[in-house]
């Protein structure tokens, strides 16, 4: 019948049928739960081992075989940009000297130029200076020839309003001698 009771009651569960406190703790329930868990950890190690793992494995074969190829990339682009920053250094060493070249012989050339100049300016200067000396001594000439004859014709005058009488060339005798010093 239905009201009846196994003799063996079982610590663990009250006269309802209720357990008392925490199942889990319960010592005439260990065996079974030890049976499934043992049971559950076979299944994990098995899904574990079986699937996931060798996935896992071979991702992580994948990406260590990529970091090896990419530091075997970067280890060429390095030597490569290595190489590259050499020849950089070089050209530019090569293109500084190009340019001290250039800048030298454009100052060669423009120190001829200017010798040339100057050459050309100094005979000019001295074509110059030689025509102005002698246009200063024709005019020193042509204004002594003047004083001369306006000192004479200021001297016979002179003589003439003192009441003297004075021959021409008395008068130029006198103010060539006065002109001489």
């Amino acid at each position: 019948m239905a009201t009846e009771t196994t003799s063996a009651v079982s610590s663990c569960v009250d006269s309802h049928g209720s357990a008392i406190g925490m199942p889990q703790l319960c010592f005439e329930w260990f065996p079974n739960q030890i049976f499934w868990l043992v049971l559950t950890l076979i299944v994990i190690f098995l899904v574990l081992s079986r699937i996931a793992l060798p996935r896992i494995a071979s991702v992580l074969a994948e990406r260590q075989g990529t970091i090896s190829n990419d530091i075997a990339a970067a280890e060429t682009l390095k030597a490569k940009a290595l190489q590259a920053e050499e020849a950089y250094n070089k050209a530019l060493v090569d293109a500084r000297a190009e340019a001290q070249n250039i800048v030298a012989g454009a100052k060669a050339d423009m120190q001829a130029e200017l010798d040339v100049a100057i050459a050309k300016a100094d005979a000019e200067i001295s074509a110059k200076a030689a025509e102005s000396e002698k246009a200063i001594a024709e005019i020193r000439s042509g204004a002594m020839k003047s004083v001369e004859d306006v000192a004479k014709d200021t001297a016979a005058e002179i003589v003439s309003a003192m009441g003297g009488n004075a021959t021409a060339k008395d008068v130029g005798a006198a103010v060539a001698a006065r002109l001489k010093g």
